[in-house]
């Protein structure tokens, strides 16, 4: 029987835009309490502002920049009595910058990346994870990428990040051996997010660009994966959900239409 994750405390970083923002949508209709958590704090407060209208949702707003281990370490520490049992956390915050090759590209590119998508994700885990091994339940669900199985044409700082992600949520599950505590790596393809935004530095006709002639997946998809995967009978674990679009067969292969 699927587990119900009405009243379930779910923390959800990145919240304030694209897979993030789409599973705190479907997790607030399927009746969570959501912690949000992104450095935008204007569109975490917009958007739950919207989840409280539409679905009563009850919220906790967590300004937050990942990349900063003491930041990461106080807000967590610092929850609210009724806030602290988190039964679910999703690792969505991450970024990708240019597609420069390797011996040319900007090292602070690397440091954001590294920053954000490795170092990030463990203080992330590192904050949360010991309260659900002491309440003797919780999910961590890291989002990874097709860029870790994969490498692609300047993408291989990237790709290393996503490719230490898989890494992680595998050593993370041996490291949880013996607890109920699950662990789940989503690795998607081409999903049409602010993610190409960011790559190109706010350059949108770069941006959409990626997404020409061809039909991506959505957030939504993203986040409909999510919900399938904590939502399994507690006994079952689902490591890995690797997805694409039809229109995709790999990293560099991509179907794109002329007309």
């Amino acid at each position: 029987m699927a587990i119900s994750i009405a009243n379930q405390t779910i923390l959800i970083t990145g919240a304030s835009s694209g897979i993030g923002k789409s599973c705190a949508q479907l997790f607030a209709q399927a009746g969570a309490r959501l912690i949000l958590a992104a450095r935008r704090q204007e569109k975490l407060q917009t958007l739950a502002t919207a989840l409280e209208q539409q679905y009563g949702t009850k919220t906790l707003l967590l300004p937050l920049d990942v990349q900063n281990y003491s930041s990461v370490s106080t807000a967590i520490n610092g929850l609210p009595t009724d806030w602290q049992t988190i039964d679910v956390l999703v690792n969505n915050a991450g970024l990708s910058r240019g597609l420069d090759k390797q011996h040319e590209s900007p090292v602070q590119d690397w440091e954001e990346m590294i920053d954000t998508n490795v170092k990030g994700l463990l203080y992330v885990t590192r904050a949360v994870v010991p309260s659900m091994v002491r309440q003797n339940r919780g999910h961590v669900v890291n989002i990874g990428s097709i860029a870790a199985r994969q490498t692609y044409p300047g993408g291989s700082v990237y790709c290393a990040t996503k490719a230490a992600v898989k890494a992680l949520s595998e050593g993370l599950k041996i490291d949880l051996l013996g607890t109920p505590v699950r662990v789940t790596n989503i690795e998607p393809g081409l999903v049409e997010t602010e993610f190409s935004a960011v790559r190109f530095r706010g350059d949108e006709d770069r941006a959409q660009s990626v997404y020409t002639g061809m039909t991506p997946l959505t957030p939504e998809d993203i986040a409909d994966c999510i919900l399938f995967a904590i939502t399994r009978p507690a006994h079952v674990n689902i490591s890995e959900f690797f997805l694409m679009p039809p229109d995709q067969s790999s990293a560099v292969h991509v179907h794109r239409r002329t007309e």
